[in-house]
């Protein structure tokens, strides 16, 4: 970034802290949200997704991985073989279903 433009962006954003337009923002003093899993997907689809999630209505990928995420702690959990087996069977039926679901977006969202 340009010097002029960095020097500019910064007069802004101290005028924006000086008039307390930037106090009582929501998420303010917690961490940025952890959205690592988007630094390959293009800003188009980061939107996308960001504006659907905020309405409520997320893609069924979104909804599969939360289940994948519970099945994982549900194997952590497992004390017994067969608990393990069955979660493992969960576990391995959720992620296919996860990747199908991202599959299809990707070929939804193509040019």
């Amino acid at each position: 970034m340009p010097r002029s433009l960095r020097q500019l962006v910064e007069r802004q954003i101290g005028k924006a802290i000086a008039e307390g337009q930037l106090t009582g923002l929501r998420g303010e003093g917690q961490p940025l949200p952890d959205r690592s899993e988007l630094a390959f997907t293009d800003m188009a689809t980061q939107v996308a997704v960001r504006l659907m999630a905020e309405a409520g209505a997320l893609p069924e990928e979104f909804r599969i991985k939360a289940l994948l995420e519970e099945a994982k702690k549900a194997y952590a959990a497992a004390e017994t073989d067969e608990e393990k087996h069955l979660a493992m069977a969960l576990i391995a039926e959720l992620d296919q279903r996860y990747n199908i679901a991202v599959e299809a977006r990707r070929r939804f969202m193509a040019p």
